[in-house]
């Protein structure tokens, strides 16, 4: 991989189907996050004391864990340990660079799992264990591909769902976006390690998340959804962790059930049928809708349906506002963590909610 040029002083800071029970594509009525804008190329912040240099690649593939300065609200620190972490499945909601509340609990995730010493954040025991575990550069060049900026991209898309009804699909909203989530990546770092760069044309090269998983070792054997750390939790037959990923849970008004459910099955893909008679009425939308397929559907790309009806774990068109922002009941999570977590689950396997 070649060396990213380090930048001069005076430049911005870079920093479908049913598959197990066959058929059906229909998800039940969750949560609906509303679209937010595209993020603005960020402004450089005016030099302090503080400020660290521009984390090119070289200088976030090195990070050592005491960078944990910021330059534009990034650290070169965390990003490369936000890296890690998705790699060893202790995710986060996306990899942005900075800290709060879901990067300390994926910290305290793995450090359960590994026995170390519960920190509340950054410390040389887990630095060092992330490093042995799954090291190496963290950011790499990556050269976009046709497929990769293909469309159609729908930019302007309505939040009311009798809208959302009349389009074929629902789409992504812009390259970034769709780039974004190939590598769990926020869109504002994203656009901030590629400054000035047009994301939309093939053969463009640009910075990205190194996101390789690790190989998860182990079945899945029970799913736990902890309300009150909103993390959804994998464990094997030992009791082990497998998986860990934030999530939105219900909400005051609609809260998420309690007691145990099975997986009923997985839907990729798919349609979301609207009913407000069932579960919750939206604008002013009182009659039955039927929304197309897409990653910003409102159950995202995977469905997870539990023998609960209408209940189910699922993806979210904003990753973004994941255990920021209530859900209609429903377990959300990033499409990519819910699409994993739908190749491990098989039918009948327990789904507990902890309150």
């Amino acid at each position: 991989m070649k060396r990213a040029a380090r930048l001069s002083a005076t430049l911005i800071a870079l920093l479908a189907s049913l598959t197990m029970a066959r058929g059906q594509t229909a998800a039940p009525a969750p949560d609906a996050s509303p679209s937010p804008a595209l993020p603005a190329s960020p402004t450089p912040p005016a030099p302090t004391a503080t400020s660290i240099p521009s984390p090119t690649m070289d200088i976030i593939n090195s990070a050592k864990v005491t960078d944990t300065g910021v330059n534009d609200g990034v650290s070169p620190a965390i990003v490369r340990a936000e890296v890690m972490l998705d790699r060893v499945h202790a995710s986060l909601v996306v990899i942005d660079g900075r800290d709060g509340e879901n990067f300390v609990h994926a910290l305290e995730i793995y450090e359960k799992a590994k026995g170390l010493k519960i920190t509340k954040g950054l410390d040389d025991n887990v630095w060092s264990s992330l490093l042995a575990e799954t090291g190496g550069p963290v950011l790499m060049e990556y050269v976009l591909t046709d497929q990769n900026v293909e469309g159609p991209f729908f930019p302007n898309l309505p939040k009311d769902y009798g809208e959302l009804a009349k389009l074929k699909a629902i789409g992504y909203r812009s390259p970034s976006q769709k780039i974004g989530a190939m590598f769990h990546m926020g869109e504002d770092l994203l656009a901030t390690l590629n400054h000035g760069i047009d994301l939309s044309k093939a053969g463009t090269k640009i910075l990205v998340a190194e996101v390789k998983p690790q190989p998860i070792h182990g079945a899945l054997k029970t799913i736990v959804v902890d309300k009150k750390k909103s993390q959804v939790l994998g464990y094997d037959r030992k009791g082990h962790v497998l998986v860990a990923y934030p999530a939105t849970i219900g909400s005051r008004e609609l809260p998420s059930p309690s007691g145990t459910y099975k997986v009923k099955g997985v839907a990729y893909n798919p349609i979301y049928y609207y009913d407000p008679d069932k579960n919750f009425e939206q604008g002013d939308n009182k009659e039955k809708l039927r929304l197309p397929p897409g990653p910003n559907n409102p159950v995202g790309s995977v469905f997870i349906a539990l023998t609960k009806p209408t209940y189910g774990l699922h993806g979210t068109p904003d990753p973004s506002k994941i255990d920021k922002s209530a859900s209609h009941g429903c377990v959300r999570m990033t499409n990519w963590a819910a699409n994993e977590l739908a190749h491990l689950v098989k039918r009948g396997i327990v789904v507990r909610f902890k309150s």
